[in-house]
C-alpha cells in the first residue's frame, strides 16, 4: 500500500526558508482523533529537509516506517544542540512531553507515525528560535478540521438513484 498516494488521507505540506537557515518541507495526515485525547498522525519528511522547531506538549510515541529521520534537541536559552539520534526504519520511542527539538529526513526522507496522548488537548508548539511559541497545535483544532473535511465529504456523495 502506498500511504502517500492514499485517497482516503489529506496530505498538508509545510515549508518555510525564510525563517531559518536549514530547509523546511515535511507533510503531514491526521490518521484519527479522538475526543478522549487520542491522536495518530503520519508525517513525511522529504530528503535532507527538516521541520519546525517544536516541542510536544503531550506525550507522544513514533515508528519510523520508511527512511531515517535525525532527531536534534535544542537548549533554548543557548541554541545550542544537546543530543542528536538517528531514527532508522523500525525504531519506536516514547517521549514524555517538553523536550525542544528539530526533526530531519535522511537521504531518502523519512515516513513517521506518531501516537499523541493530550488529555488536556494540547499537542505541540511550533516554536521561533528564541523560543517565542508562534503556533499551538490543540485536540480541538484537529477535532474541527476533521469535522469540517468529513463534512465536506459527505456532501461530495452523490446517492445512487
Amino acid at each position: 500500500m502506498n500511504l502517500l498516494d492514499n485517497e482516503n488521507l489529506r496530505w498538508k505540506h509545510y515549508a518555510d526558508e525564510a525563517q531559518f537557515d536549514y530547509p523546511i518541507s515535511y507533510w503531514g495526515a491526521i490518521l484519527g482523533a479522538r475526543e478522549d485525547g487520542h491522536v495518530d498522525l503520519l508525517y513525511r519528511w522529504d530528503p535532507h529537509s527538516a521541520c519546525h522547531l517544536h516541542r510536544h506538549t503531550a506525550a507522544i510515541s513514533s515508528l519510523v516506517l520508511e527512511g531515517e529521520l535525525t532527531v536534534i534537541d535544542i537548549d533554548l536559552e543557548t541554541g545550542n544542540e544537546t543530543g542528536r539520534v538517528v531514527k532508522t526504519a523500525g525504531t519506536w520511542v516514547h517521549k514524555a512531553p517538553g523536550e525542544v527539538h528539530i526533526e530531519i529526513g535522511g537521504t531518502e526522507g523519512a515516513l513517521v507515525l506518531f501516537s499523541l496522548y493530550a488529555p488536556e488537548g494540547s499537542l505541540v508548539e511550533g516554536l521561533a528560535r528564541d523560543g517565542e511559541v508562534l503556533d499551538h497545535q490543540t485536540l480541538d483544532r484537529i477535532l474541527k478540521s476533521k469535522a469540517r473535511h468529513e463534512a465536506i465529504q459527505a456532501k461530495q456523495v452523490v446517492p445512487s438513484p
